[in-house]
């Protein structure tokens, strides 16, 4: 049985974010959580107890993600392929995390080789 996303759910997808290798979290824009690796962003959620998350997805997830009620494109993001779940009923948490996972493998292959060997072996 899938969890459903909901807003206990955003406390859990910050766990998974800051244990990813190498990840750090700094607030940004005076209300936003940023999660990145190599000074690079793959997340962000508001600070307050918003229901909100945003995330790079792969090209080809892009339309099928955003074409689902509850998810847009990320705000100033959508150009990079992000997208922010608006609604907690429209994911479940395993398909969050999962998403979220790939969000930083994608920033994290776009690093340079050499950070990406600090990071792996740091």
């Amino acid at each position: 049985m899938m969890t459903k996303f909901k807003s206990a759910s955003i406390a859990k997808l910050r766990e998974v974010c800051a244990a990813l290798p190498g990840a750090t979290q700094d607030i940004k824009w005076g209300e936003v959580l940023v999660f990145s690796v190599g000074e690079k962003m793959f997340a962000t959620t508001h600070t307050d107890v918003g229901n909100t998350f945003s995330f790079k997805v792969d090209q080809d997830r892009f339309l099928d993600l955003t074409d689902r009620p509850g998810i847009i494109p990320a705000p100033y993001m959508a150009r990079f392929k992000w997208v922010q779940i608006s609604d907690p009923k429209a994911i479940s948490l395993d398909e969050a995390i999962e998403l979220v996972t790939r969000s930083y493998q994608l920033v994290f292959s776009k690093l340079t080789k050499k950070m990406q060997m600090e990071i792996s072996h740091g």
